[in-house]
């Protein structure tokens, strides 16, 4: 058992190689040595074992069933439809579970064991994709609306977040030598971090771009926002910059909490990289290092204060912030269907349950082939519209971007016979579902989340038809722990996992992801959800306005207390301070 800190192993790393080819090559045991189950994280993958099969095998005195999830760097969720064969031909032959879509617009592949490691992660290589600082504490996947309402402007902020992905990857080649066989130079292990120095970020960070009305990433939840203002022309003028994000949280911990982000001012496009360096650099100097809970950036600015860490962001990046230009966001869901882009393509929205992309699940007492359905059109556009696009969203479904009007009808017969079209049967409430993994692979997970899903939904959905309003379009997140990886603490209801088959039920956010919901009742099973839930519909049928949302009414009909945080969307944005 390793007695060093996470800090100690990241100074100790050697530019984040540690002991990891010894590990690899151990052949007593799946698993790795325990400092390398913390280095490894930053090549994109976690060490985890089936947690349903633990106790199982502990009373055969067999060691857990080790296997590892591996993550990819894809900036905004876009890739090719020839890489996603290749993501799927690696799914299908070194993972469990199928392709998964991740709240980070990432892939994940799970149950990969370690003999398989190499392997997988040189065939993602393969596919011009890769796994780096996917994980660990760096900046992650940077998440970019998805829209479908795709312009020149759409693409100017994708091809920003991308550079500014580039330009936030660590400089070590470790990733290289281990994985891609890359030889190793003199100097090796003492790499020059201009960014992340020896020991990296105090913890994650993660970063969104968000194309006003969509707020389908969530931008309030990162620890660094960047809101596009668009001129009247549709041109980009630049981006509102918040800062101080964040969903993780701990159950009966005051000192730990989720956070929205502030707005801090405006700057040019061309800002982006010296605003984002300048911030990840101030956490990576200022963060907390010595009480690992307290570590992220929401923190650092609580304790520090905000007018302090504005000073300290325009000091190093060279600038002063204008005021915030006016934006307004009128939600944070994706669109589904057909929509027309201003180049006369055609865009896609599908919805995909949980993000889990596999053949033989059932959706809404169907079954399903998304993998195979998803492979044919694939297939279809890599010969027919080679540069179409797939898009993963930050809510877990998935757009078909760049498509030829001549190909609708081939590709609409193909979504009817895979089950990808169940978004035109499924209610508001099944449509805008999240769940994140939990068990049973992931071992902070302390319930159900993905498989109790379909169930709990099921269930509400029968609640929500006795009062009704089967059509009210409830943002549900279902998360099996506080750390907050499905954005829990934005959704209108949320269960955040408690124990096996109890959660905590949070209510009234709003559906822009601009207003944080409350605690309502603690350590709950499913019954007890339900009758709490339902005198609220029933309320809510009788009472609602024209166009209230749910956890608008909550508040307004004074169910919940006024909220902490609330972030404006309109010309009277201010900043907080």
């Amino acid at each position: 058992m390793s007695t060093h800190s996470v800090e100690d192993i990241k100074a100790r790393s050697a530019r984040l190689r540690g002991a990891l080819l010894e590990s690899l090559a151990d052949p007593v045991t799946g698993a790795l040595r325990e400092d390398d189950q913390t280095v490894i994280k930053y090549h994109g993958s976690y060490q985890q074992d089936d947690r349903d099969v633990r106790e199982a095998r502990r009373q055969a005195k067999l060691e857990p069933a080790y296997a590892f999830m591996i993550r990819t760097r894809t900036p905004g969720g876009t890739v090719t439809p020839a890489q996603w064969l290749q993501l799927d031909a690696i799914a299908t032959t070194y993972a469990e579970r199928g392709l998964r879509i991740t709240t980070r617009q990432a892939f994940q592949f799970h149950g990969v064991i370690k003999t398989a490691l190499k392997p997988t992660m040189q065939a993602i290589n393969a596919a011009l994709i890769d796994t780096l600082a996917a994980c660990g504490d760096v900046n992650r996947n940077i998440a970019v609306s998805a829209s479908p309402s795709v312009s020149a402007m759409h693409a100017q902020v994708h091809a920003q977040a991308a550079a500014l992905s580039r330009h936030l990857l660590p400089h070590s080649r470790a990733y290289y030598e281990i994985w891609l066989d890359e030889e190793r130079i003199a100097g090796a292990g003492q790499e020059d971090e201009p960014v992340y120095g020896e020991r990296y970020l105090p913890r994650k960070f993660k970063i969104g771009f968000a194309i006003p009305p969509d707020n389908d990433v969530d931008v309030f939840a990162q620890d660094l926002g960047f809101i596009a203002i668009v001129g009247d022309g549709g041109e980009l003028l630049g981006y509102n910059v918040t800062v101080g994000g964040g969903m993780g949280a701990a159950h009966g911990d005051a000192d730990t909490y989720p956070r929205l982000g502030d707005v801090i001012g405006f700057i040019a496009p061309d800002a982006v990289i010296a605003v984002a360096t300048a911030v990840v650099t101030a956490q990576r100097d200022f963060g907390n290092r010595e009480i690992r809970k307290r570590a992220r950036l929401k923190y650092t600015i609580d304790d520090r204060g905000l007018d302090w860490f504005r000073a300290e962001v325009e000091r190093r990046a060279g600038l002063a912030f204008e005021p915030p230009r006016p934006f307004d966001f009128a939600h944070n869901g994706d669109r589904f269907g057909w929509h027309a882009g201003d180049d006369g393509r055609l865009h896609l929205g599908l919805r995909i349950p949980a993000g889990r992309i596999v053949d033989g699940a059932t959706d809404g007492g169907d079954t399903v082939r998304h993998l195979s359905g998803l492979r044919a059109i694939a297939a279809l556009l890599a010969e027919r519209a080679a540069d179409a696009e797939f898009r993963l969203t930050a809510n877990q479904n998935l757009g078909l971007h760049g498509v030829p009007p001549v190909l609708r009808g081939d590709i609409d017969a193909l979504a009817a016979r895979y089950g990808l079209d169940g978004w035109r049967a499924a209610s508001p409430l099944r449509r805008a579902a999240l769940a994140c993994v939990a068990l049973p692979t992931c071992g902070l997970a302390m319930a159900e989340a993905e498989r109790y899903l379909p169930d709990i939904v099921g269930a509400l959905e029968k609640r929500l038809a006795h009062h009704g309003i089967a059509d009210a379009p409830i943002h549900l997140r279902i998360s099996g722990c506080p750390n907050g990886c499905s954005r829990p603490y934005l959704g209108e209801i949320a269960l955040i996992g408690k124990a096996p088959g109890r959660y905590n039920l949070m209510l009234g956010a709003d559906h822009r992801g601009q207003r944080l919901n409350t605690l309502y009742r603690e350590n709950i099973d499913e019954a007890a959800i339900l009758d709490t839930l339902d005198p609220l519909f029933a309320a809510y049928a009788a009472d609602a306005r024209a166009g209230e949302r749910f956890g608008d009414f909550l508040l307004r009909a004074g169910v919940l207390p006024a909220p902490a945080q609330v972030r404006p969307s309109q010309a009277d944005v201010e900043i907080a301070g």
